[in-house]
């Protein structure tokens, strides 16, 4: 049972005043915003569903005087807990704002609201032959609120970049009520500080962003996949370090350890015996240029234990192949009950010592970690399967983590590539970043928000 005293009557008044029908505190109502897909609970006392930016001022101003936690929120679709308000308050799902405001092919840009869908957008842009490049699995459904919060990616952010590479400008609400705009619609600029690469990733601990003016790409007219098959995770991490220090850089570079082998087998796509791991690697543009590279990309994937390199013969067999590497994740649960899932990211010439010391941990550990991702940034996904309800596994996993975590700071990477901190890794924080480092960071969260009503429990140890 929820042991907080309930909100007071006067803040209550406030935001019904500000919201009309945009505030919700039935209990029932308010358990629909209390979990993430981290699988963390926690009920918010209320629920703030806003339609403009005035209204998310006023929200914050009034939780602001009475000391109430404020925690944006978008699908939820996020796995580090960073949208599940852990000291209750007010969650402000940004759902109801969803319009994409302008679309400026001119300007290679668009503005959008937060509440935005990414898929949608996608569909938007598609007519203008532009596309957003931050393509996390959860694209579909996923906002572009919530994918500014974490600074996600996707396959593409090998070519691409990730959100924080493509956004050009935000305007955002900081935890005293102000309204603050960041960057600008042009793609050089050299104006005083760039805090929009501040809040990109900051999951909304600083402030909470209500528009966002992205970077957007042309779509190329032509993609064409190559599966690269191995003998073992060896050399296929081999291959990803070769692959990444030459001048072609791929659209793509998914890495697939043994484990999913075993599952892309079952979502029905057939490979030859003895295969231990594979390479998707997608590479993009139009005519001769993209044969060459193409011709490039597949001899430089061939070498040790290299089984074979082979192109997608079509679209539907292209299509097949990046399908069953998005159902992985969810695949795993067909493995064991429960999994840790993290997606560390090391330079990419230490993915080779990144798998090797991964499968040492998993040997030590006795059981299973399956490892596939985006390797052409050296962001691995490190799932570590086990049944929670044995305390000996469960002790196994929690200590194995650690051990990956340990791995991973020792190679010169970080504790997260595009999911973020949030619950999940915030009691490693101090393992990553030096103490100076740390207290400045604490310097910003002191200027954003002085009183530390944002998203309170998150990210900083």
């Amino acid at each position: 049972m929820n042991a907080r005293p309930p909100l007071p009557a006067d803040l209550l008044a406030t935001l019904r005043a500000a919201l009309g029908d945009g505030l919700r505190t039935d209990p029932a109502e308010c358990e629909t915003y209390a979990f993430d897909n981290s699988r963390r609970h926690a009920r918010p006392d209320a629920v703030a569903l806003p339609t403009e930016t005035a209204q998310v001022v006023a929200i914050v101003r009034a939780c602001r005087a009475h000391r109430v936690p404020v925690v944006a929120r978008g699908r939820g679709t996020n796995t580090t807990g960073a949208s599940v308000p852990v000291e209750g308050g007010v969650v402000v799902s940004f759902e109801r704002m969803d319009r994409i405001l302008a679309i400026r092919p001119g300007d290679r840009a668009a503005v959008v609201q937060p509440g935005v869908l990414n898929g949608d957008l996608q569909r938007a842009l598609a007519p203008h032959g532009l596309f957003w490049p931050a393509d996390p699995t959860s694209a579909a459904y996923s906002t572009i609120g919530g994918n500014l919060a974490c600074n996600a990616g996707g396959p593409r952010a090998v070519k691409y970049g990730a959100t924080r590479d493509n956004v050009l400008a935000l305007t955002a609400i900081t935890g005293t009520g102000d309204i603050v705009r960041c960057g600008a619609p042009t793609t050089k600029g050299a104006t005083g500080y760039d805090l929009s690469r501040v809040l990109v990733g900051s999951e909304g601990t600083l402030a909470l962003v209500v528009e966002a003016t992205l970077r957007l790409t042309p779509v190329a007219a032509k993609r064409r996949v190559l599966r690269a098959l191995y003998r073992d995770v060896g050399a296929a991490a081999a291959a990803v370090a070769r692959l990444m220090a030459q001048p072609v850089t791929p659209s793509m570079l998914e890495f697939m350890d043994t484990h999913c082998v075993e599952l892309v087998r079952k979502a029905g796509v057939a490979l030859p015996a003895g295969t231990g791991a594979l390479l998707l690697i997608e590479a993009d543009g139009d005519g001769a240029a993209l044969d060459a590279d193409v011709a490039t990309l597949a001899r430089i994937a061939d070498g040790d234990g290299c089984l074979s390199v082979e192109a997608a013969v079509d679209d539907v067999g292209r299509e097949a192949l990046w399908a069953a590497r998005k159902s992985l994740s969810p695949a795993l649960r067909t493995l064991a009950p429960g999994k840790i899932n993290e997606d560390v990211v090391v330079p990419v010439s230490r993915i080779p010592d990144l798998v090797a010391k991964v499968g040492a941990i998993a040997t030590q550990a006795a059981l299973p970690i399956v490892c596939f991702g985006h390797a052409g940034n050296g962001n691995l996904h490190v799932n570590i399967l086990f049944d929670p309800a044995d305390a000996a596994q469960q002790a196994r996993a929690d200590a194995a983590l650690a051990q990956v975590f340990d791995a991973v700071i020792a190679l010169e990477g970080q504790l997260s590539g595009e999911h973020g901190i949030g619950l999940a890794k915030r009691a490693f924080m101090s393992k990553a970043i030096d103490a100076p480092t740390l207290e400045l960071m604490r310097g910003f969260k002191r200027l954003f928000d002085p009183d530390g009503i944002l998203n309170p429990g998150k990210v900083l140890p």
